[in-house]
């Protein structure tokens, strides 16, 4: 199957790594205009070299920023003259448990990880609408499973997951679809960037081998090539949806 975004827009943050980035080159590769944004400014350089299309422009920048998020959205209709998909794939993760996280922690974790979907898609709406578009929330297992050690972490997913469900119910009417996805441990710099080093990185992915049933830990690309599906009009009949994509992580128990 080959889908098709030829004059299509697709917005995506999160674009500077793992899956935001896989989204992006796979998007361009269908022929969609690529809006994307990210905080490092170098990596989301290498994001649109990566590319080499015309059709795209790139803003860097803090998602967890309203003006800037106002600016992402008001650029990419300027230059693009509309939004037809939605990518929410910036994130962030911290450890902590309910005894140890801190205020802080919970806070800038919801801010990011929820808050930000929220405004995006709210801003979005209006051009979203009059291409009877659609969106896409890159959750997590965590979302729909409980693990702890991620104590916020798992609550912001849960939160995405809901905003997630009750937002299909609302847009339906407008012909807005909104679907998320679900993944199991990813490649990407997520873990690293809460502060696990190169050894214990190294560690966690080869015992994560051992917690997917298939016995690997996900690559970007494959979460991608789900994202673009959900976005096309092959799935022109699925809203609402948290799509598991984990190597069968969430039907094992703790172990």
């Amino acid at each position: 199957m080959k889908l098709d975004f030829k004059g299509k827009t697709v917005l995506i943050t999160g674009a500077t790594s793992g899956i935001g980035r896989a989204c992006a080159s796979l998007f361009s590769e269908y022929g969609a205009n690529i809006s994307m944004t990210g905080r490092n400014i170098d990596e989301l350089k290498i994001t649109s070299e990566k590319i080499s299309s015309d059709n795209t422009i790139s803003l860097n920048g803090n998602i967890r920023d309203e003006d800037f998020r106002k600016t992402l959205v008001d650029k990419t209709v300027e230059k693009f003259g509309g939004i037809d998909v939605l990518v929410n794939s910036a994130g962030i993760i911290a450890s902590g448990t309910i005894e140890n996280t801190s205020m802080k922690d919970f806070d800038d974790m919801m801010d990011l990880n929820v808050r930000s979907v929220f405004s995006l898609i709210q801003l979005s709406l209006p051009f979203l609408e009059k291409n009877q578009g659609n969106i896409i929330n890159v959750s997590s297992i965590t979302g729909l499973r409980a693990f702890p050690g991620v104590f916020a972490y798992c609550i912001s997913k849960s939160a995405v997951d809901q905003l997630t469900r009750v937002a299909a119910l609302e847009l339906a009417e407008k012909k807005i679809r909104v679907n998320a996805v679900n993944p199991g441990v990813v490649e990407t710099n997520l873990h690293k960037r809460s502060g696990m080093d190169n050894e214990k990185y190294d560690q966690f992915k080869i015992h994560s081998q051992s917690t997917h049933p298939l016995g690997r830990i996900g690559q970007p690309k494959e979460v991608a090539a789900l994202i673009a599906f959900l976005a096309s009009a092959e799935a022109g009949w699925i809203t609402g949806g948290t799509f598991s994509i984990d190597g069968g992580r969430q039907l094992t128990c703790a172990r």
